[in-house]
């Protein structure tokens, strides 16, 4: 059976975080992601994810903290016992606007992830849906990220994938090669779940889990990793969305 992570930016808006990992074990994860907003003070995170049997196998680091202070990244991850890292997101005003700059980027982060690679922690991307508009012609800023960086690791976000508008399983085969992570996503009906942004639960929105896991199960992908990007009920998410996705 599959083990499921839990992002935990998908509880921002909840907490306390101690209360949020004794909620994710109560619930049956083991895994969770971080991201920056809970990397204030690891030794005591680790303490409490110990605590509570949960392991922080994957983390995201924003792009200034790997370029300037890789060492702290590094830190940090090794403090938390991460086993991967991946830079999440790229503001509207900073993102590339032609194919050599998106190029460009690619050969940004893979160096920038060179120290971190260094230190023998796999290094990449976590896409969202703008990756997958085309720039001059038929070119997808992804396919150019991942050409500039040719040692980046890939963390597929298969919701925002399907977004953009294309089948994750495509991407999943694509970059079987690169992927040692993906966010298991779901996508409400149109029209339905607006006040949480159109999200839905795991397994009960319109994703097509059954061509879409089952792809991902063909590679070597290691983390499987829940969210919502904005749950009104952060424990009704992730007891729902790890019911069903141990039946996928």
């Amino acid at each position: 059976m599959t083990e499921f992570s839990y992002q935990l930016y998908s509880s921002r808006n909840f907490g306390p975080l101690d209360q949020t990992i004794s909620m994710l074990s109560e619930a049956g994860y083991r895994q969770v992601e971080g991201f920056g907003g809970v990397y204030g003070n690891p030794d005591a995170l680790r303490g409490d994810l110990d605590q509570a049997g949960l392991s922080m196998t994957t983390g995201h680091f924003d792009l200034k903290m790997v370029e300037d202070t890789p060492e702290k990244a590094i830190n940090i991850a090794r403090s938390l016992g991460m086993k991967a890292l991946f830079v999440p997101y790229l503001d509207a005003a900073d993102r590339p606007t032609t194919a050599e700059g998106w190029l460009a980027f690619g050969k940004r982060l893979q160096e920038a992830g060179k120290p971190i690679r260094d230190a023998g922690l796999p290094f990449g991307w976590h896409n969202h849906d703008f990756e997958f508009k085309n720039i001059e012609g038929d070119m997808l800023p992804l396919d150019l990220i991942l050409e500039g960086g040719p040692e980046l690791a890939l963390e597929l976000d298969l919701a925002w994938v399907s977004v953009g508008g294309q089948r994750p399983s495509d991407w999943v085969h694509k970059y079987s090669d690169r992927l040692i992570a993906v966010h298991v996503k779901d996508i409400a009906p149109e029209g339905e779940c607006l006040d949480e942004d159109g999200w839905e639960d795991v397994g009960h929105g319109t994703m097509d889990w059954v061509d879409t896991i089952s792809a991902v199960r063909e590679t070597a992908c290691q983390f499987f990793v829940m969210e919502h990007d904005n749950p009104k009920d952060d424990a009704r998410f992730a007891r729902r969305s790890l019911a069903a996705a141990n039946t996928f």
